[in-house]
């Protein structure tokens, strides 16, 4: 089906390392954990449509126990590790991009933010060397974090941009309100300065129907980034896809995600979104997002997507093509 290797572009360390993994961390680290079923700690970390009604709820998840839980060097590092060599074996992911905020496994400063970072490097070293799989780590900065915590976060991915750290994201809520201008504004100069730096440059944004639209567009003529992540509302929005058109900026589209935070109500809307894309040859890419969580991997993605026609093989593999065109590894 595919000219070569997939490719995923994004995909959540905090998202995508198996439960029994998880559950061996959690256990060598002493954490305590809410129940002493294995079975009952998987449903507490993976999506249960009855639990998961909204991107608030799938976001939950990731802060109150993964996130946790992969808090301390070791666990990063393993983590990394992990999610690497399984999406290899499982999907045959030659390249991926693994996005996570450091300072979300440094317990609020009680551990060494570079301790972490270093640990995560090492867990990509290991799996890259290990399965000759190219990777590299993009760091998400918060939108609930106070400015200078995002500039650290900035700092550092310059810091280790000849370790591996190849791009930065801005993850997180968004909520439609007439400050969304200036919600994005607080990006400009870090989103300047990555550039300036050599990284890449992607964000969340146009996920929900909170900022719909208005987020793609702002992000694009504020911060100009090089990809968005999800961005699925600007379907809906004629200037939205214009800009994206005329700029070339990919969407990284996530469906099993999208389906499970309610963001896209049915493969039937999938279908008119990804048409609408198509028609305005706008490029995008199909990634996992958060492979366990999602209980989902990237060949199941493109499955789903081909066996309810709408994308046909050769669209797929065209998308797989994007990904590695649009992959900040590519300027390495």
């Amino acid at each position: 089906m595919f000219t070569r290797p997939l490719c995923d572009l994004h995909i959540h360390v905090g998202a995508s390392v198996a439960p029994h993994i998880m559950w061996a961390i959690a256990h060598s680290q002493g954490f305590k954990l809410p129940t002493k079923d294995y079975f009952e700690f998987v449903e507490l970390i993976t999506v249960n449509p009855k639990k998961v009604k909204s991107l608030e709820d799938y976001l939950r998840i990731m802060h109150e126990w993964t996130e946790r839980i992969q808090s301390s060097p070791s666990a990063i590092e393993r983590s990394v590790y992990e999610i690497i060599g399984k999406e290899y074996r499982g999907s045959l992911v030659g390249r991926i991009e693994l996005r996570f905020n450091p300072m979300k496994r440094n317990l609020g400063g009680e551990r060494d933010l570079d301790h972490i970072i270093h640990a995560a490097i090492r867990g990509m070293d290991r799996a890259c060397l290990e399965y000759g799989v190219e990777a590299g780590l993009i760091f998400c900065l918060a939108r609930e974090f106070d400015p200078h915590l995002n500039e650290i976060l900035l700092e550092k991915a310059i810091r280790y941009r000849e370790r591996g750290i190849i791009g930065i994201d801005v993850a997180g809520p968004e909520s439609h309100t007439i400050e969304l201008d200036d919600s994005v504004a607080r990006y400009e100069k870090l989103f300047q300065h990555a550039r300036e730096a050599g990284l890449g440059t992607t964000i969340h944004t146009g996920e929900t129907a909170a900022s719909g639209a208005d987020g793609v567009i702002a992000v694009i003529e504020r911060l100009k980034p090089d990809r968005i992540g999800h961005g699925i509302r600007a379907a809906y929005s004629d200037e939205a896809l214009r800009r994206l058109a005329d700029t070339g900026t990919l969407l990284e589209i996530c469906p099993t995600s999208n389906l499970h935070t309610r963001a896209v109500r049915h493969l039937e809307e999938f279908k008119y979104i990804l048409g609408s894309l198509q028609d305005r040859k706008i490029p995008f890419s199909i990634n996992t997002d958060g492979t366990y969580l999602c209980r989902t991997n990237l060949r199941r993605e493109y499955k789903l997507l081909i066996d309810a026609e709408i994308l046909t093989v050769a669209d797929a593999d065209a998308c797989n093509e994007a990904a590695y065109k649009a992959s900040f590894m590519a300027r390495a």
